[in-house]
């Protein structure tokens, strides 16, 4: 076995293990609400059907299998609900990181406390600690903003392992193992962002499983270096010669607590541009000649398509996204479905949106998504609002009944009855006092594999 000398690494693992308060796990209950809607809604799209024809799933459906104890292990669980979170882009998002913690995290975690005795802190415990690393990582290689990779999926790698081994109770030595054989699995690069496709989901779904099986390896003793991060040929070098590696032993308050929720189905990129054009009122009765959106330079590299095809097109359309909120309102899934992207009101409308780069906004990003829009009517008349933080971030939270209303939303639309939706929703808000996830696990089962609950039961 080899012996750990003190090294950035093993600072980073000892200030992830460090005790964690009540409040922070109620924090965390959230986040894994939050991720298993947006799971849910996900069930019956392009990607999930074919998603589930890959893992050979019956019915074009992963989640009976993978939300079932018995039917899949953890690897594979992980796998096939890690490619569920980011579909319709409502997954949440730690700004500085620019990263989606909850699509690997969650999914490693909840695949591996669903297979072996876990009391309901242990699971949040896990949460947070995962979420801890990924984003302190995350953090140290987005100083400089993008990079040709896809945080989520190289970066999260490492939170799902942290998560993995938590629950296995990993000692330090074996939780180094399991975090230098995440390394070695880091992958996801950003053409996938520019061609369409779903490869975005095989990265998340890829690291999900590539952490719980790091935890394994650790387990098993199975060696890996122990400066994957830090080496003069590891992460940082191989990946992100730029980054800032000050940020990950920085004292910090838990980064799962700095969060922030989507309320819209739409990239984070344009919630700011929405969020200030709902300050400005849906319906405006006047006609328009100009719609004016100022933002950030990852917003526009982003999400600039004034005539999106596709759904995945329109959810990346500030265009779109803007012209929604200003036609009708808050947007929600249907608004970026073909009938509204072919809407004869909203093609209108979006042609009378430009983009800006904004100094400011630029300048504040990525610890920052910042908007400011201004609406010139047909007569001259200029009406302007400006969002620096949207709906959701920390500066202006989702509140608890909001992401309780969110998760019900997301659950109604992945065609979950209200009942077994509301069961599942009471068993993850009364984690941070469950022995056990006895009443997690049933909720789950009875909604996606009901013939094995009735079969238990007997």
């Amino acid at each position: 076995m080899i012996k750990s000398t003190v090294t950035t690494e093993s600072e980073l693992i000892r200030i992830c293990r460090r005790d964690i308060a009540d409040e922070v796990l109620s924090i965390a209950r959230l986040s894994l609400l939050d991720w298993l809607g947006c799971v849910f809604a996900a069930r019956a799209t392009p990607v999930a059907k074919a998603w589930a024809r890959a893992l050979g799933a019956d019915g074009e459906d992963a989640l009976p299998n993978a939300l079932s104890p018995t039917r899949m292990d953890p690897q594979g669980a992980a796998l096939a609900l890690g490619a569920f979170g980011n579909v319709l882009e409502m997954d949440d998002l730690h700004r500085a990181s620019i990263l989606h913690p909850g699509d690997t995290i969650c999914a490693a975690a909840l695949a591996v406390a669903m297979r072996r005795p876990t009391s309901g802190p242990a699971l949040l415990a896990a949460i947070v600690r995962g979420y801890e690393i990924a984003i302190r990582i995350g953090t140290a290689v987005a100083t400089g903003g993008y990079t040709p990779f896809y945080n989520s999926g190289t970066c999260g790698v490492f939170g799902a392992a942290m998560a993995a081994g938590d629950l296995k109770r990993l000692d330090q030595e074996q939780l180094a193992d399991a975090i230098g054989q995440a390394g070695m699995q880091a992958a996801g690069i950003w053409q996938c962002r520019l061609e369409p496709g779903f490869s975005k989901q095989l990265a998340t779904a890829h690291a999900a499983r590539a952490g719980v099986l790091s935890a394994e390896l650790g387990a098993a003793g199975f060696l890996a270096p122990r400066r994957i991060l830090t080496g003069k040929m590891g992460f940082f070098k191989s990946y992100y010669p730029e980054a800032d590696t000050t940020a990950l032993t920085v004292p910090a308050p838990w980064a799962i607590t700095m969060m922030s929720y989507k309320p819209f189905p739409a990239c984070r990129h344009t919630h700011p541009a929405i969020s200030a054009a709902l300050a400005l009122g849906a319906g405006l009765s006047e006609p328009l000649r100009q719609v004016d959106i100022h933002t950030y330079r990852a917003a526009l590299d982003f999400c600039d398509n004034a005539a999106p095809d596709t759904p995945d097109q329109a959810r990346f359309s500030l265009q779109h996204a803007v012209a929604i909120a200003l036609q009708k309102g808050a947007p929600e899934i249907a608004d970026f479905d073909p009938p509204a992207i072919q809407s004869p009101p909203l093609k209108t409308l979006r042609g009378l949106v430009r983009l800006h780069l904004d100094p400011e906004c630029d300048a504040a990003f990525p610890r920052q998504y910042g908007a400011r829009i201004v609406v010139t009517t047909a007569d001259g008349r200029v009406r302007d609002a400006t969002c620096p933080a949207a709906w959701g971030d920390p500066e202006n939270p989702m509140s608890q009944p909001d992401l309780i209303a969110k998760f019900h939303r997301n659950a109604a639309h992945g065609g979950l009855p209200p009942a077994e939706a509301r069961t599942i929703s009471e068993a993850v808000l009364a984690l941070p006092d469950a022995a056990d996830l006895a009443g997690l696990t049933q909720a789950l089962t009875k909604a996606f594999a009901p013939e094995q609950e009735t079969a238990r039961c007997r």
